[in-house]
Order: structure tokens, then C-alpha cells, then sequence
């Protein structure tokens, strides 16, 4: 039975559990001084010191950084990743781990090129791109980063400048002084902690119901939508009858959904995306609606997102 938790949706093709079992006594990472003079928010991580990283991220969002020293691309977007981090206050921080010296995570990560940043919320990866992209583009995702942890309730803050090492900013995340959650989002984490998700997406509608633009509402609706149309699905029933209906809507959204649960982001859109060209055109909408809905909880500035987009519009046009 498919038990997708709440951060799975996002995991794309991460897998750390191998790493995960390097909890017990890590030793200190090394010390990553950025030109901002904060070292506490970006260190250097390695596979021995990975699982101080992983409980850290139940405090505090965990921003990846895989590079190189011989990689260009990574030199250009190091600074920037540095620098917004920085601009966040502690909300975020920055683990840069050079794949050269670190195999095991760069296998872990699936680094097939750098530079490579995901995320750790909650102790669950979560993609977040490839390559040297803009800082407005830097900026826009990790403002998607902060609201998934904040549904998540991971809204720690790592003080300013405290610390003279990268290693001390696992003992120096607090949770910040801020206003309670409004009270159908604390109504909806609440459920999500449960596993109440019908709950959850009903506090999230009546909040998206009170404000339209309600940004962090939606992405949550979106999450648990999917988290509730999965939950009782079993994957080998779901691909058996997909297999044996290719043109039933509501069986290939099954699998589709189960995929995105999994981490399997291009398996999702694909099967989608041949559904609805195979489908006639006035069949196609809820198809089309589906894909969207996904999209937004992948993330628009994801690179499989901008595939499938592509491809999409080819089909429409």
C-alpha cells in the first residue's frame, strides 16, 4: 500500500536512505567561509558529517549545494546561492558538499551534473534545480522552499553570524519568535500531521475561500489533494489496470499520482502527456487540468516541469 508522507511529493529522483544510517556520531564538517561573513549559514558537508545535516533540516530548511572545483558553472552560482541565503536571515542555510571528495552523496543525490541544488526539509529531499540559473530564479525558489517547510512545520532559524565554523550552526537553529500559523493553516498542518488529508484540504479550501491570493494556501491544497487521492491506492493494482485501459482517464491519473508521490516527477508527466495525446480533443481538459495541477506542486522553474510544458504546448498547438 502506497504511504506517501507529507515532503514526498517533491523528492524527485533523490535517494538518501543509504546515508542516512551516518546519523550516529558524525564528526564536525569543515568550515566554508562565504564572502557575506556569516559562516554559521554555510558550511561544508561530507559523507561522514551528512547525518548532522539531516536532523538539522527538521529545524531548519537545508539548501544542497553539489559542486566542483573544476566546474565553472558551479563558481558562478556558489556566490549567489551564498548571497541569498545570507539575505534570509537565518531562515535558511547553505551545506556545500564537493562531489569530487564526497561519492557517496553524490550517488545518494543522483548527481548525474553539477551544480546540483536540492533541499532537506523535515529530513526529506526536495529538488530544487540544476545548473547556473539567475538569482531572481534563486530567489523564487527558495521562496517556494520556505512555504513547503512552513507547511511542514519546519520554521527554525539558525542566528546570524553566531559561530566561528560551518559545525556549529547544527547547535545554533532556534525557532523564530513569529506569529502563530492563521488558524485554518495551523487547522490544516494539524490534519497533515494526522494523516487526516480530506481535513486538511478542506481547512486549505476555506482559507483559498477568505483569500484568493493566499499563495501558501494553494500550494498546500496541492499537496494534499495528491497525499489524499494516493493514500489507499495500491501501486501494482493501479499499473495493472492502467496497463489494461491506456485511454481511462481516472486509471491513469491513478499511476500518475502514485508516480509524483514516489519521486517519479518525469514518469508522472510522460504518462500524462501521451494520455492526452492519444485522447480526442474534446476529451483532453481534465487531462490538461491534471498536468497543471502537478506542475505548480513540482514546482514552475523545475527543469522537468519546463520539459513537459514544452511538450504540452506542442501537443496544443
Amino acid at each position: 500500500m502506497s504511504d506517501p508522507r507529507p515532503g514526498a511529493v517533491l523528492r524527485g529522483a533523490v535517494d538518501l536512505s543509504a546515508l542516512r544510517s551516518r546519523a550516529a556520531a558524525p564528526a564536525s564538517p569543515t568550515g566554508h567561509a562565504p564572502a557575506s561573513g556569516s559562516p554559521s549559514l554555510v558550511f561544508d558537508v561530507t559523507d561522514a558529517t551528512f547525518g548532522q545535516v539531516l536532523e538539522l533540516s527538521r529545524t531548519v530548511p537545508v539548501v544542497v549545494d553539489l559542486w566542483a572545483e573544476w566546474c565553472g558553472p558551479c563558481k558562478q552560482l556558489s556566490p549567489v546561492l551564498e548571497k541569498v541565503v545570507t539575505e534570509l536571515d537565518g531562515r535558511l542555510v547553505l551545506a556545500k558538499v564537493d562531489v569530487d571528495a564526497n561519492p557517496q552523496l553524490a550517488q545518494g543525490f543522483r548527481a548525474q551534473s553539477i551544480p546540483m541544488v536540492v533541499a532537506l526539509v523535515a529530513g526529506q529531499p526536495v529538488p530544487l534545480f540544476t545548473g547556473a540559473v539567475p538569482e531572481e530564479q534563486v530567489r523564487e525558489v527558495f521562496g517556494q522552499l520556505l512555504q513547503l517547510a512552513a507547511q511542514q512545520g519546519v520554521t527554525g532559524v539558525v542566528p546570524r553570524g553566531e559561530g566561528g565554523e560551518g559545525g556549529e550552526a547544527y547547535a545554533s537553529a532556534s525557532e523564530p519568535d513569529e506569529p502563530a500559523l492563521p488558524p485554518l493553516h495551523q487547522e490544516a498542518f494539524d490534519a497533515i500531521e494526522a494523516g487526516d488529508y480530506a481535513r486538511a484540504v478542506t481547512a486549505y479550501e476555506a482559507a483559498l475561500a477568505e483569500n484568493p491570493r493566499d499563495d501558501q494556501a494553494r500550494a498546500g491544497l496541492g499537496q494534499v489533494r495528491l497525499l489524499d487521492r494516493v493514500q489507499h491506492l495500491d501501486l501494482q493494482e493501479a499499473r495493472a489496470a492502467a496497463a489494461a485501459a491506456p485511454r481511462d482517464v481516472d486509471a491513469q491519473f491513478a499511476v500518475a499520482d502514485l508516480d509524483l508521490a514516489g519521486g517519479h516527477v518525469d514518469d508522472a508527466f510522460e504518462r500524462l502527456l501521451d494520455l492526452f495525446a492519444e485522447l480526442p480533443a474534446d476529451e483532453r481538459a481534465p487531462v490538461r487540468e491534471r498536468l497543471l495541477e502537478l506542475f505548480g506542486l513540482v514546482g514552475d522553474a523545475d527543469a522537468r516541469v519546463i520539459r513537459a510544458r514544452g511538450r504540452l504546448a506542442s501537443l496544443l498547438f
